[in-house]
């Protein structure tokens, strides 16, 4: 169970097994949930190594306009399938089976928490793909906090990580599901969970999201840039503060951080979306 104090921040989750309610729960359980946001464990993440660029199966402005966009987003499991099944047609599995290939790749949704409820859209995305091409779909792997992303800014989006918890088949092969991506940042804490509980990440698909943050990857030119401009003492500083360093940054996470004035700017941001 995780522990709340009485600011309503969460302090520890127990074992990912307690995780199983989650699909019982009504919307109206997570009113006020933002508010819990106070404590930040370190995050995992792992250095990149080719991983392909994020499969975008919809553009976004069609995907939100939907009509079942909004309820899906905040809990109804039956908008999610609606959703999902309105976008998925031939030329998105076309692309999908050659992403996957020939191996035995499972599917990771992230079951993630919204300001009104839990987002149904990923899980049901990953069930829809599943079914349509033969593959298993992962459900005890879970995002343990609430991060309330919908709407934030760059600078919330990576003070306000992500964590997950869960079990993990070693040495199996995940691809990552995600109705949106933004900065990729949950993608990115997603795959660290995964490798470093031994898992291989094969790449990622979303509903839809910015196609500018499609590649994940962080380009060595990028990197070398982002540590040119901000010096070593900021990269150990967001070391101790998020638990890795610049070279395991998203490439449009570190093309926001090279954009930032100068390092205070980026302490004083981070600090204040943590506040």
């Amino acid at each position: 169970m995780c522990e709340v104090v009485s600011d309503g921040s969460v302090v520890a989750c127990g074992d990912a097994r307690e995780f199983s309610f989650l699909s019982h729960l009504k919307v109206g359980s997570f009113i006020g949930l933002p508010q819990m946001i106070v404590n930040y464990p370190k995050i995992l993440r792992a250095p990149w190594d080719g991983i392909p660029d994020t499969l975008l199966i919809a553009e976004e402005g069609p995907v939100k306009a939907n009509p079942a966009y909004q309820q899906a987003k905040t809990g109804d499991v039956a908008a999610a399938k609606t959703l999902a099944a309105d976008f998925v047609g031939p030329p998105a599995l076309d692309a999908l089976q050659r992403l996957v290939g020939e191996q035995g790749i499972i599917l990771v949704p992230v079951h993630a928490f919204e300001d009104q409820g839990i987002n149904r859209i990923p899980a049901a995305f990953a069930e829809l793909l599943a079914s349509r091409l033969g593959l298993s779909v992962a459900t005890g792997v879970v995002q343990g906090n609430v991060v309330s992303h919908t709407g934030s800014t760059g600078w919330q989006r990576m003070a306000r990580p992500p964590v997950f918890d869960g079990p993990v088949t070693a040495g199996a092969g995940f691809l990552l599901v995600d109705d949106f991506i933004g900065q990729g940042g949950t993608l990115a804490n997603l795959r660290g969970y995964l490798i470093a509980n031994g898992g291989k990440v094969a790449g990622a698909v979303t509903l839809t999201g910015k196609a500018y943050s499609a590649k994940l990857s962080l380009d060595v030119a990028t990197l070398r840039q982002l540590r040119q401009k901000h010096d070593s003492e900021l990269e150990a500083w967001w070391e101790e503060t998020f638990g890795y360093g610049f070279d395991c940054l998203t490439e449009s996470e570190a093309r926001y951080l090279i954009r930032a004035e100068n390092a205070d700017t980026i302490r004083a941001r981070i600090i204040e979306a943590r506040s």
